[in-house]
């Protein structure tokens, strides 16, 4: 197979681990690559371009569950614009309820260290307000 990448060298190019790849083979997320004459995985250009897409889904915050279905409905073909639109949007607002989740940890984790008197006494308003029910 002529231009045929092995896993290490799918790896190096796109910036991931081997153990990714081997990953999303395993869970299906890409199709098991061909073989060399001895043995290799041999990787073509449209399994780059599908572990890319993958990568950049992940690094995006997409569940697998969510990647896995997006595929599935890009495989089909039969798909509109619209409706990868929306899932995109379903995925935004799951990123807000998260960034809003992290704001009231920030507060709450601020309001508590606040209290601290920082001595060097093991009294700690911290350890007191963490512990409580």
């Amino acid at each position: 197979m002529r231009d045929a990448l092995k896993r290490g060298q799918l790896a190096q190019s796109l910036g991931c681990n081997i153990e990714t790849i081997r990953y999303y083979e395993n869970i299906g997320l890409i199709g098991p690559a061909d073989r060399s004459a001895s043995g290799h995985r041999l990787y073509n250009k449209a399994d780059a371009d599908r572990l890319r897409f993958v990568l950049r889904l992940r690094q995006l915050g997409f569940s697998i569950g969510d990647i896995r279905s997006l595929l599935q409905t890009i495989n089909s073909g039969d798909y509109s614009c619209n409706e990868i639109a929306q899932v995109a949007e379903r995925h935004i607002l799951t990123i807000q309820a998260k960034i809003n989740d992290l704001e009231k940890l920030e507060r709450n984790l601020t309001k508590i260290t606040r209290q601290c008197h920082r001595g060097n006494t093991p009294d700690c308003a911290v350890i007191d307000a963490l512990s409580k029910t």
